[in-house]
């Protein structure tokens, strides 16, 4: 194994005293008005291809954040920073602050845009890690730093996203899109909208906009009188911040309105006080609008005009809420070595009319890595954790079919189906093979 090498430029003393400005992302084509390029989606998250200062890493797109973060460097990845700084970091989760290095004057690329003098920090924590979670390997995190500087139109349907200079875009207008005023906290966009709890009671809500939440609605318990939780809920582990694990109450709402766009029974979370201790200096935030809610849109960004617009997207927008109704989070659990079948076709003979042809099919076996799906968090009470399974189990199988031959989000797909669907799991538990099944239960 190669150790990680990073090369640290220590000027760090002359321009912490001196300030360096961050710079702006441009087109680098000037006679181009707009550059696309494509985007991977997994689950509900957008996963785009960058370089820092020539070396090629894989980011989230999040509008959550203002900030370029880097982490997960490690094994063969050799990244040179510029003009370093040490630093704490906080944000969501029940953690402390974590350590981070600051640097200044860093050239960022992605595809057909530049930033030659662009701000990162790269988190020194290994134990904040999205790959796991995300079942691909995922470098780091970028969001205000590039949408502050285009209008940014984003396509879930075709896995397609459109920066466009704000100073030469040109809005042709659509009968069905509808466009709501922006505002921004810190430099990151929030938007009203309007929420019915289960009472009946409409209210409005201030949310931030957070591509990078998977989630489609979060609302904060105490900063509304009408932010009522249903009686219906059930506690789950709702996800990872940059300060650890996030937890608090799953549930629905009876509606959801932004504009005319009305979603009923809509899916929501309410996270524990003490994991958004770090958000709670906006007042006038009561939640967050998260992906599982903009992927049923076709979505644009305009931050130098302080307005997003929206138009249905047909393939998302109908789509059911889905939640993972077995009570197990799985995390990828690194590559595993396994015996493959390899059929090779050989002795064929022609007859002697030359009219069939007969083969043989003689079968050889190799050896691959493959990835593992590790049992990260079970829910107290859910099926699986009735059942007998635990933390540490890794998948080998899932109804009958190999898990390591479908993508993470295929399985999550899966455990996320209808109420009472038969599940059958073969687990690998300290070098034992053992079988469970279970229902799936809608706590809903």
């Amino acid at each position: 194994m190669r150790i990680l090498r990073i090369y640290l430029f220590l000027f760090f003393l002359l321009f912490s005293f001196l300030g360096i400005t961050q710079g702006k992302f441009r087109i680098v084509d000037t006679n181009k008005e707009s550059v696309s390029i494509p985007f991977t989606l997994v689950n509900n998250l957008i996963v785009i291809t960058g370089e820092v200062n020539g070396k090629e890493l894989s980011f989230l797109l999040d509008t959550g954040i203002t900030k370029t973060l880097l982490f997960n460097l490690k094994f063969s990845d050799s990244l040179k920073l510029n003009h370093i700084e040490n630093i704490k970091l906080r944000g969501l989760g029940e953690g402390k602050s974590i350590n981070a290095l600051k640097s200044n004057k860093n050239t960022m690329r992605i595809k057909g845009i530049v930033n030659f003098n662009h701000r990162v920090y790269l988190i020194m924590d290994s134990m904040f890690d999205l790959s796991a979670k995300m079942g691909m390997d995922i470098n780091g995190i970028i969001g205000g730093d590039l949408f502050k500087d285009f209008i940014v139109k984003i396509d879930y349907s075709k896995k397609k996203l459109t920066f466009y200079n704000p100073e030469t875009y040109v809005n042709k207008g659509c009968k069905k899109c509808e466009s709501f005023p922006l505002s921004f906290f810190n430099n990151k966009p929030f938007i009203d909208v309007y929420v019915e709890n289960y009472l009946g009671q409409e209210h409005k809500a201030n949310l931030l906009i957070d591509s990078g939440g998977g989630d489609a609605l979060w609302l904060f318990e105490d900063t509304h009188p009408k932010i009522i939780v249903s009686k219906k809920y059930f506690r789950d582990y709702l996800g990872k911040g940059l300060n650890g694990d996030i937890y608090g109450k799953r549930s629905k709402v009876n509606k959801l309105r932004i504009g005319s766009f009305v979603f009923e029974n809509a899916s929501v979370s309410y996270p524990d006080s003490i994991s958004i201790l770090t958000v709670r200096n906006n007042q006038t935030r009561n939640g967050t609008l998260g992906a599982e809610m903009l992927k049923r849109f076709h979505v644009i960004f305009d931050y130098p005009n302080k307005k997003i617009t929206l138009k249905k997207n047909l393939k998302y927008y109908k789509a059911p809420f889905l939640y993972n109704k077995s009570g197990i989070e799985i995390i990828y659990g690194g590559d595993m070595l396994v015996k493959e079948r390899i059929p090779n076709f050989t002795n064929y003979k022609i007859n002697d009319d030359g009219s069939n042809i007969i083969t043989k099919m003689i079968s050889s076996y190799g050896l691959a890595y493959k990835p593992s799906y590790e049992i990260s968090n079970i829910r107290d009470g859910s099926p699986a954790k009735l059942a007998g399974l635990m933390v540490g189990d890794v998948i080998l199988e899932i109804n009958s079919s190999l898990a390591y031959d479908k993508e993470m989000q295929e399985i999550v797909l899966i455990l996320s189906g209808k109420e009472n669907k038969k599940i059958r799991l073969l687990v690998n538990r300290n070098g034992l093979h053992l079988k469970f099944e279970f229902y799936l239960k809608d706590m809903l």
